[in-house]
């Protein structure tokens, strides 16, 4: 595989697709580019991924629930070689994951990334609504709101109601499982009509959802300061993380109080920790659809970390503002896939040392869903071939081609795929 790869941020436009039948891509099609890429050859597992520093993440959303699109975006981030995806801890949200990789290992048999849930020990950004009553707007109102959501969340036409039919709260104003709080809505609003609620896992359902086979990983959001919070969320879990394969915790860069709360939060964990475990460094949240400079502050707090002799045990991910643009940031000050200085005191799970990259990898989230959401938004609403009331993404495979190209494409930049078996890139 070649080692310089560069991922265009420029979408492929759907008329390189083709409208006509003649010119439609095909499920062959589909297996042809990720033979290509070599996807299905990768055998390395997620730790091994951590170690050389090509993990990628795939972030659906703490808070994001539409299962039909979670569905689709796991299987084409399958096939696109993720190590792991991350996602709401909800049940019907894990289901719908691990339906989307047992599709997608149907149409090929490529690596099974590990399914992650997360869960907060206070209040964070990540565990938030927007909440409006659209019975409240001006009619004259020119919903800024509307526009600005990257989730397609807010809804204040009939029409566009009915295809939204599969979700819960369609009726109008926030579709509650599309809106994963990103807070761009809030300050638009020229009415203040808009509230942000904030929310908890329960700790009880949890610990449930991590007793599941198919649940690999937990990823608990914390906001770095507090670490009381984090203990008696820690302590509520109990034995259910023991049989973890990962345990990450994100956090925001807390200033100089970040390294002593992190050894807090280590100290913490350790006793009950039977896995590796990692630092999220979440840079800025939920921004990395919003452009190339997103990336800055998840690519310096990255640059704090790596130097840091006294921080504790744990690769180290990033994640916050993330996107086309992270690896080259990371390239700038040599922490793409660089050794790790060797350093005392670690852990039994896991080597972090000299052998290991510095940053083990990189989360993608709003990013990833919408280079990709471009293709799932465009199919037809149904899939007649399944009898489905929603779309299979697999049923049309020249949107699935389209799909996985953007994935490939960004996943590509951190498992170094061969650009130039990327159309158009």
């Amino acid at each position: 595989m070649s080692s310089s790869f560069c991922c265009s941020t420029a979408p492929i436009p759907l008329s390189q697709v083709g409208a006509g039948n003649g010119s439609k891509k095909s499920t062959r099609d589909v297996k042809n580019l990720v033979r290509s890429l070599g996807v299905h050859k990768l055998r390395a597992s997620p730790i091994e991924s951590l170690e050389s520093g090509n993990w990628v993440k795939l972030i659906c959303g703490a808070s994001f629930e539409d299962v039909v699109d979670i569905r689709n975006l796991s299987l084409v981030y399958t096939l696109a070689g993720v190590d792991c995806i991350d996602c709401a801890a909800d049940e019907s949200v894990v289901r719908a994951v691990n339906q989307g990789i047992d599709a997608a290992r149907s149409i090929l048999p490529v690596g099974r990334p590990w399914v992650m849930i997360s869960a907060n020990d206070d209040e964070d950004l990540h565990f938030r609504k927007a909440e409006f009553d659209p019975a409240d707007c001006p009619l004259d109102c020119t919903r800024p709101c509307e526009n600005v959501c990257p989730a397609n969340a807010i809804i204040l036409s009939k029409k566009d109601c009915l295809k939204k039919e599969h979700l819960q709260h369609a009726a109008g104003g926030v579709i509650t499982e599309r809106c994963y709080g990103c807070g761009r809505c809030f300050p638009v609003c020229p009415y203040d009509k808009i509230r942000l609620v904030t929310y908890s896992r329960d700790v009880d359902a949890t610990a449930k959802l991590l007793s599941r086979e198919d649940v690999n990983a937990l990823e608990i959001h914390t906001n770095g300061r507090e670490t009381s919070h984090f203990k008696t969320l820690w302590d509520g879990l109990g034995e259910a993380v023991t049989s973890l394969r990962l345990v990450a915790v994100s956090l925001p860069y807390a200033g100089e109080q970040t390294i002593s709360s992190m050894n807090t939060m280590f100290s913490i964990m350790e006793p009950s920790l039977r896995c590796s475990n990692l630092w999220q460094l979440d840079g800025r949240p939920m921004s990395g659809d919003i452009g190339r400079g997103a990336t800055r502050e998840s690519i310096a707090f990255a640059v704090r970390l790596a130097a840091a002799s006294d921080r504790p045990s744990g690769f180290l991910q990033l994640a916050g503002g993330t996107n086309a643009h992270t690896v080259a940031g990371l390239r700038k000050h040599g922490l793409f896939q660089s050794k790790l200085s060797p350093r005392n005191g670690q852990s039994e799970y896991g080597s972090f040392g000299s052998s290991c990259a510095s940053i083990g990898g990189i989360a993608f989230g709003g990013y990833a869903r919408k280079i990709v959401g471009r293709a799932l938004n465009s199919m037809p609403s149904s899939s007649e071939k399944h009898g489905e009331t929603h779309p299979l993404i697999e049923d049309f495979p020249h949107y699935l081609w389209m799909a996985l190209m953007e994935a490939a494409g960004l996943v590509g930049t951190v498992k170094n795929y061969d650009a130039a078996l990327l159309p158009g890139r």
